[in-house]
């Protein structure tokens, strides 16, 4: 952050976590530890993307309401842990594959902020498909 650049703090579960109902344990774990010791100030500057492990990669991703619950749970601790501003201004990604044709029900949900786009940015003509969905006009 002294240098200027804007960190990019991942989180998110195992299928293992997900499927032993932990996933909000696990997110507050993680924000809690990955976050400790910067002000809200700083908190608002970042970029934190929700990564469910089991869908990076795999072709699978979460639904749009399980990503609507893990990114309203985070966009809560970070109001109740660094303030107001911090939890509206701090930018929440969903980053578990996220391809041209889950992309628009993603963004529609309201803690859902944008994409972390990793396989799918390799290909160009999917990549493009995948920013025009992402607009809102395209929803």
């Amino acid at each position: 952050m002294a240098a200027g650049l804007t960190p990019i703090v991942c989180v998110g579960e195992t299928l293992e976590e997900r499927e032993k109902n932990e996933t909000l344990a696990v997110l507050d774990r993680q924000i809690k530890d990955g976050l400790d010791g910067f002000t809200g100030e700083q908190v608002a500057a970042m970029i934190i993307a929700y990564e469910p492990v089991w869908a990076i990669g795999t072709g699978r991703n979460a639904t749009a309401a399980q990503a609507e619950q893990a990114h309203a749970h985070i966009r809560a601790r970070l109001r109740q842990w660094f303030g107001a501003g911090a939890a509206d201004r701090c930018r929440i990604l969903y980053g578990g594959s996220v391809k041209p044709d889950n992309v628009a029900e993603l963004v529609r949900e309201p803690d859902v902020d944008g994409g972390l786009v990793g396989g799918a940015s390799l290909d160009v003509k999917g990549f493009t498909a995948l920013v025009r969905n992402a607009r809102p006009t395209a929803v």
